[in-house]
């Protein structure tokens, strides 16, 4: 009996950033892919193709190709995070980019994991007038991601909400990555997931850490080096357009519609949804 395959695809969430082992990350996908298949005498071969700063297009066009070549039993998708971060964000092409990555696992018979993600301007702590047009977007990708997992049959995690995201243990210095102990909880929740839709799976991950957390002065040196970098290349890209929507919002808000710009993510989500393919039902299994 072959073994178990387990691909995943995504970001730096996926690549495992916020839990370093020895000179690289590990994450939530390798962790739970030690709890899967049925026991010991099942082996699982996991292949992690996720690259930090990945967008929907680099899923589609980059990762799908190589995933698909190894016929995954089971594929995690998990991306949308760095697309609201660019001055390029298009709902329209995101949809219209998970609903083919979506379609071509699930052809070849894969089980598909996918989550909605938390707003990045939340977890920064930005304030109000920047913060809301990247929660707009996130909750816009979010919608997305909920529509097209529920049509293609995912495994759906709601990683977008919940007690995790205010626990400071659960979060690496950047306040964007989880740490060791959110990697976890990431790993924990898929594994009862899949367990509760009558997946076979081996034993769950821990919750409890491995190694201990980062001290305050290792934290502090990540932001002042990796963490300063990362900032400076999304604020050259993102932050010219940022500011113009900050602005917008602070002139629908002085006006009293701001519901409007609710309203017009709303319309952009449907418009979106509605171009996408609707796939067959597969007749039920005899």
């Amino acid at each position: 009996m072959r073994p178990l395959r387990f691909v995943a695809l995504g970001d730096s969430l996926t690549e495992g950033v916020g839990d370093p082992v020895g000179d690289g990350w590990r994450g939530w996908a390798a962790l739970l892919a030690g709890g899967l298949g049925e026991g010991p005498a099942e082996s699982v071969e996991f292949t992690n193709l996720a690259v930090s700063g990945s967008q929907t297009r680099d899923v589609l066009e980059r990762q799908l190709p190589a995933g698909l070549a190894l016929r995954p039993d089971v594929v995690s998708v998990v991306i949308g995070v760095n697309d609201t971060l660019r001055c390029t964000f298009d709902i329209h092409a995101v949809a219209a980019r998970l609903d083919k990555v979506y379609a071509a696992f699930t052809e070849q018979g894969a089980v598909l994991l996918t989550a909605c993600l938390p707003d990045p301007g939340a977890m920064l702590g930005l304030p109000g007038a920047l913060a809301r047009p990247l929660a707009r977007r996130q909750r816009a990708v979010n919608a997305v991601v909920h529509a097209l997992s529920d049509r293609y049959g995912a495994v759906h995690l709601h990683a977008s909400e919940g007690a995790w995201l205010t626990d400071r243990a659960m979060w690496s210095a950047d306040r964007l990555h989880p740490g060791e102990r959110g990697h976890r909880q990431l790993a924990v929740r898929f594994h009862a997931l899949l367990a509760q839709a009558g997946i076979p799976t081996g034993v769950a991950p821990t919750a409890e850490p491995e190694f201990p957390a980062p001290t305050k002065s290792a934290s502090l040196w990540w932001l002042a080096t990796a963490g300063t970098g990362w900032v400076t290349r999304r604020c050259t890209d993102l932050l010219p357009q940022l500011l113009r929507l900050a602005a917008d919002e602070v002139r629908h808000q002085a006006r009293g519609t701001s519901a409007r710009l609710d309203a017009r993510a709303s319309a952009a989500v449907s418009a979106a949804l509605a171009t996408v393919s609707v796939p067959e039902r597969r007749p039920e299994a005899a």
